[in-house]
């Protein structure tokens, strides 16, 4: 019995001796970590102040993604958005089959020329084609070109009026496009869901039209989608 004793004693006071050991390795560095976390704030100290001293930019200021909000003529109101620029939503005619696709954001102060004498591609504006979206039938379409100063990823999602975890919604709205049996393809693009005007756009001339977007089922699964239901959207950045 005293053998045992002895045994375990011993065992015991070696345990005691690694544990002290160890206890005294990780004091140690945890001095070393503290020491290394101090010198690593001084550092990144230095590299800010010299930042600052020689107007360097950091490269999350950098990033930067830029969007069409269609329909409106002002940007997301929040400090990371900023306005490039407010113009009219323009395009092909509705009717032309070699017509243009895209809907385009023009400025409001074009820089145009005279270099040229040949034709056969032309700039319409865009309007409305429904009473749809709250205003009537040949009301102009407004836009604005936005740029989100800290994220540099765009993403419009149709089908969606939110986005994502981990993505920042800039606007939400309903998905358009042109109607689906005029001769000019066109694209989809996201309305707001407020929809604006052009000031004195009320006449109905035509050009790029736009009508809102439903759902065939079909080769589209149904359900989630529902025959005939309209899509909405959201334009997300990240």
């Amino acid at each position: 019995m005293s053998s045992k004793y002895s045994e375990v004693s011993t065992k015991y006071s070696e345990m005691t001796t690694k544990y002290c050991d160890i206890s005294m390795k990780y004091s140690n560095i945890c001095k070393e970590y503290s020491s290394m976390s101090k010198k690593y704030s001084e550092v990144v100290t230095r590299i800010d102040e010299y930042d600052v001293k020689f107007n360097v930019t950091s490269p999350k200021s950098q990033a930067s993604g830029v969007f069409v909000r269609w329909g409106r003529k002002d940007c997301p109101s929040d400090n990371e958005t900023e306005l490039v620029y407010s113009g009219f939503g323009g395009g092909s005619w509705y009717d032309n089959t070699g017509a243009a696709a895209e809907f385009v954001c023009l400025p409001r102060d074009p820089n145009l020329t005279t270099n040229f004498t040949s034709s056969g591609a032309f700039m319409y504006g865009a309007e409305y084609d429904t009473t749809d979206f709250g205003h009537k039938n040949g009301d102009d379409l407004p836009c604005v070109v936005c740029r989100r100063k800290t994220q540099s990823s765009v993403l419009m999602i149709p089908g969606k009026n939110s986005c994502y975890s981990g993505w920042t919604e800039q606007y939400h709205g309903y998905l358009a496009a042109g109607y689906y049996n005029s001769p000019a393809a066109t694209q989809y693009i996201c309305l707001d869901e407020h929809p604006d005007v052009l000031t004195a756009g009320e006449r109905n001339d035509d050009g790029k039209l736009l009508v809102p977007v439903q759902a065939v089922c079909g080769a589209l699964a149904c359900p989630p989608y529902h025959n005939n239901m309209y899509l909405t959207c959201a334009v997300c950045t990240k």
